[in-house]
């Protein structure tokens, strides 16, 4: 097991390697970045200073080493970098050293703010829109698969089958704006939610204060989908395990049929359904764009798209980066969870 989580961790390295090189090469390796931040009539004594700042006065193989060295969580530096850059580390050495840090992702274009911090700041209101929807995901899906696959050809089942086949069919950004209009405008005075909204509201008087209301709405039109998938998901594995020997085998010992599927049925179907809930929910956390920009949430999709307007390109990469880490990890936590749900799974598979 231990060999195993291991090796997934090694892949995974290899996986996000892969993914900064991309991003360092499609959004550094052509163009001129120095003039996305002074614009097409900056001095040239200006752009110079700038090129050299962003290194780009070097070859494009070392300018990628400098970037990998930044990002890369043990790095080296000299002591008047880590100044210049306010990077906080722990580390050993004389005027060079080797450090362990955060990533260091370089500053905004357009603000001259950190990238780490604006990202870290935008990233709580992503993961709590991401929890929200899973959780109405996760819960109303699996509601819906049990009772269709219990129910089976009946119009419990009928219903379940097309209200997954509607949210499957239903585009995110579509059903933002229909649910925004609805409930935000059309019945404001009945659900007392706003159109936009984020999940802080800052006052003059009383600061800064919390709005968790002003999610439910993005949250409910992310969960729509994986609900979709989870319910049908949910339905051909119950009905696939309510059919083995051992669950007829449970009915015969009389236990009731509450029993059989909390028990014995639902634990063995859960496998699929782990796949679509932690694959959706690192969807998610990388990034609902048009959900959060359509809302006006300020998360990680939100300020990327932001950035993206502006060609702020190093707020883009950085918010590549970032929800690339929680995709690949939380896809190596998903197989650490087959081994605790299913016990057929051998520690050596």
């Amino acid at each position: 097991m231990i060999n195993q989580f291991i090796s997934r961790l090694f892949y995974g390295s290899l996986v996000m390697l892969g993914v900064v090189v991309m991003v360092f090469f499609l959004f550094q390796g052509f163009g001129d970045p120095a003039r996305l931040i002074l614009g097409q009539r900056a001095d040239a004594g200006t752009l110079n200073n700038i090129r050299k700042d962003l290194y780009l006065d070097q070859p494009k193989w070392k300018q990628f080493v400098y970037y990998l060295n930044d990002v890369s969580p043990v790095s080296i530096y000299k002591e008047e970098e880590l100044k210049e850059k306010n990077i906080h580390w722990i580390g050993v050495g004389g005027n060079t050293k080797l450090v362990i840090k955060f990533p260091y992702l370089r500053r905004s274009y357009q603000t001259r703010k950190q990238v780490w911090s604006m990202l870290m700041d935008a990233l709580p209101g992503t993961i709590i829109l991401a929890f929200l929807a899973m959780f109405i995901a996760t819960v109303s899906g699996m509601a819906l698969g049990i009772l269709a696959a219990v129910k089976k050809d009946g119009w419990m089942d009928t219903t379940a089958i097309f209200t997954s086949i509607l949210g499957i069919s239903a585009p995110s950004f579509f059903m933002s704006i229909v649910i925004a209009y609805v409930f935000g405008f059309v019945l404001n005075k009945y659900t007392g939610l706003q159109m936009t909204g984020s999940l802080f509201d800052t006052d003059p008087f009383t600061g800064r204060q919390w709005q968790l209301r002003n999610a439910i709405l993005p949250a409910l039109t992310l969960g729509i989908r994986p609900m979709a998938i989870i319910a049908q998901l949910t339905r051909g594995s119950m009905l696939d395990i309510l059919n083995q020997d051992y669950i007829r085998t449970a009915y015969a010992k009389g236990l009731s049929q509450k029993q059989v599927i909390w028990r014995h049925a639902l634990r063995n179907a859960l496998n699929p359904v782990i796949t679509a809930i932690t694959g959706w929910f690192a969807e998610l956390l990388a990034g609902a764009f048009f959900v959060e920009y359509i809302f006006g949430w300020k998360g990680i999709g939100k300020v990327t798209v932001d950035a993206l307007t502006k060609l702020d390109f190093p707020v883009v990469m950085g918010s590549v980066l970032v929800t690339s880490f929680f995709f690949i990890n939380i896809n190596i936590l998903t197989d650490w969870l087959y081994h605790v749900v299913d016990p057929r799974l051998k520690p050596n598979t």
